[in-house]
């Protein structure tokens, strides 16, 4: 089960776009180690792989060793011009980090890298036009070792192919090798012109411009990539990079809800009662009619919402009713009242006011069911996610 944004981003350690390197161990001495890491630095990545190979065979528990030695393999792979290297290249690097991860490593480089490399080592294609993806893995390979001038005239003839996201986010990624911020962000906007569904260009324009000390723009794009799609992995790595740079943490949102419904092989729903609601009584019918306002759904509502899909699952506007339910019950319990109310069902009846229940559901409450609803709401109210995120999650830039 997928969860929310909020998951997603705790749980992440930072990274950036792939002209970054991971954080290492102090030197400790180690003259040929210095040289690779070196080595690594220029992005000279065939000879860092073979001074890396020593350094592991010397020290088989140096973590950083391991996941740089697997970092530089996978980009060796795409120099090379016999297929097979090539796929035994990405196994060799697959094992690596797979390595550096049973040490300890939970970098996300390393956790993004892993999740890219097939188990069997095949190369996956860059574009559906043959002629493109062939300019593309010509950038790689110049990429890969760090000829940014040739790299920059593979990806331009991609460009001039197919005008793809893929691209554009390239060449600005090596513009960003370059250290051509400024460059880089005009082709990183080209990539979110292209789609402005993909996340990477939105963070790697965010790296750009937290190179450039901006880190109110910066701000702007992670939560702009965070939009475009949530439940990747990697789309919370940027904004994860600008809270720790800025010594800043997640805003909290002081909502807890109540377990749903559940409901057993025989299509049976069943609703399971927290005794604490009992304690309060101005509040805790409030919270009661949430499971019961779902209890409809798997047996009637879900069909008359959506009678093209023949399965029930747990939909965003099965949780947007329970909610706006629960603040509707609220709201009479409230009447006339004076005195302290209730924070959190305070805060949902503010939700509701500003129509934030949504983009609260989808962005720190989304299961694998509620995920499927995201593209739609997306389209239609992006501004809404990003008002969210912008006041609700991330804190202002200092």
């Amino acid at each position: 089960m997928r969860k929310g944004i909020v998951a997603v981003l705790l749980c992440l350690a930072a990274t950036a776009s792939r002209a970054e390197f991971p954080a290492r161990a102090p030197d400790s001495g180690d003259s040929e180690r210095r040289q690779a890491f070196k080595l690594y630095d220029e992005h000279k990545m065939p000879e860092a792989a073979a001074l890396l190979e020593k350094v592991v065979s010397r020290n088989p528990d140096d973590v950083a060793a391991h996941e740089a030695l697997g970092v530089a393999v996978l980009s060796r792979a795409d120099t090379e011009g016999d297929p097979e290297k090539a796929r035994a290249d990405r196994l060799y690097a697959r094992k690596e980090l797979l390595r550096a991860k049973e040490l300890g490593d939970n970098s996300d480089l390393c956790r993004i890298l892993l999740a890219g490399i097939a188990e069997t080592g095949e190369a996956g294609s860059l574009s559906a036009k043959p002629e493109a993806d062939a300019a593309l893995q010509a950038g790689e390979a110049a990429y890969a070792k760090g000829d940014w001038q040739q790299a920059l005239a593979a990806y331009s003839r991609a460009w001039d192919l197919d005008h793809s996201w893929r691209a554009a986010l390239y060449i600005g990624d090596t513009y960003f090798g370059m250290k051509d911020m400024q460059r880089a962000g005009e082709w990183f906007a080209k990539a979110i012109e292209a789609d402005p569904n993909k996340e990477t260009a939105y963070r790697y324009w965010g790296d750009a411009l937290m190179e450039q000390g901006k880190m109110k723009e910066a701000r702007a794009k992670y939560i702009e990539g965070i939009v475009a799609d949530p439940y990747q992995a990697t789309s919370g790595a940027g904004l994860r990079k600008w809270l720790t740079a800025n010594k800043l943490a997640l805003k909290k949102i002081p909502i807890t809800l109540p377990p749903g419904p559940s409901t057993d092989k025989d299509g049976k729903t069943s609703i399971t009662l927290d005794a604490s609601m009992f304690d309060k009584p101005d509040t805790g019918a409030a919270w009661l009619a949430y499971p019961t306002a779902r209890a409809a759904w798997p047996t009637d509502q879900f069909l008359k919402q959506f009678p093209q899909e023949k399965t029930y699952r747990h939909s965003l506007a099965e949780e947007a009713t329970a909610l706006t339910t629960v603040v509707e019950v609220y709201a009479e319990l409230m009447a006339g009242k004076s005195g302290k109310h209730d924070a959190s069902l305070e805060l949902l009846s503010k939700l509701k006011k500003e129509e934030m229940l949504e983009p609260f559901v989808l962005l720190t409450h989304a299961d694998a069911g509620i995920v499927q609803d995201y593209a739609s709401y997306r389209d239609a109210h992006r501004d809404k996610l990003n008002a969210f995120l912008d006041q609700y999650l991330v804190p202002p830039a200092p």
